[in-house]
């Protein structure tokens, strides 16, 4: 594999920091300077400052994420994820939640678990909580459950159940770029609220609005399972 998808999966930094590494000469593999774009093989000799490389110890994070914060890992985008969380060590998000939601998202320094999550053709559940501006009627579910035409397709049919005049609790097994805001649109309807309360089987409910807690071995081991 190259350099660069290696030491993101060991946990060390993401791609693009891999290839600054590089330009700064920091990376040598069997004796020679790495060059940008380098395939390698677990086996070879793959020195970091002059340390070998090895894998680091995985890290599982579940982050209560409030609205105004970017899910993006670049540090120049004011109010990053990566600044809020303040980990000490190197950790992504995996997939995103738009700057205006709230709610559970997973960081990790496991890039194999995360592209296993994030998979386009998996059917992993991710249920929300919305609240929209106006009471909605039986109709609206079932069209919503049924699928809606956004972004040039029809989204897979998904689980909604009411929970109030105006606030509804829907399961989606895809991730298209702000999906429930531009389903509900789809039906006339604008999000006040929208908070992700459980990916797989992670839930937020123990974690205030803000807070993270590491996610025990017994529940990454069960998600694992699933994927």
């Amino acid at each position: 594999m190259r350099i660069n998808k290696l030491l993101s999966n060991y946990g060390y930094c993401s791609r693009k920091e891999v290839s600054r590494w590089i330009e700064d000469k920091r990376i040598i593999v069997n004796g020679k300077l790495c060059e940008q774009g380098q395939w390698v093989e677990e086996s070879d000799e793959i020195l970091l400052d002059g340390e070998k490389i090895k894998p680091k110890e995985k890290v599982y994070i579940a982050l209560n994420k409030p609205p105004g914060i970017v899910c993006t890992s670049a540090r120049e985008i004011d109010n990053n994820i990566i600044d809020f969380l303040n980990y000490k060590d190197y950790v992504f998000p995996v997939g995103r939640l738009d700057k205006d939601s709230q709610g559970l998202i997973l960081m990790t320094n496991d890039g194999e678990l995360a592209n296993k999550i994030l998979s386009s053709d998996s059917y992993h559940e991710k249920e929300y909580i919305v609240t929209i501006d106006r009471d909605f009627d039986e109709s609206f579910i079932e069209g919503m459950s049924n699928g809606v035409e956004i972004l040039g397709t029809i989204t897979r049919p998904c689980k909604l159940r009411r929970i109030d005049k105006n606030i509804f609790s829907i399961i989606l097994t895809q991730g298209l770029n702000r999906q429930i805001r531009r389903m509900t649109k789809a039906f006339g309807y604008n999000v006040i609220k929208l908070e992700r309360i459980r990916i797989m089987n992670i839930m937020s409910n123990d974690i205030e609005l803000g807070q993270w807690k590491f996610i025990n071995k017994e529940v990454i081991s069960k998600l694992i399972d699933e994927i």
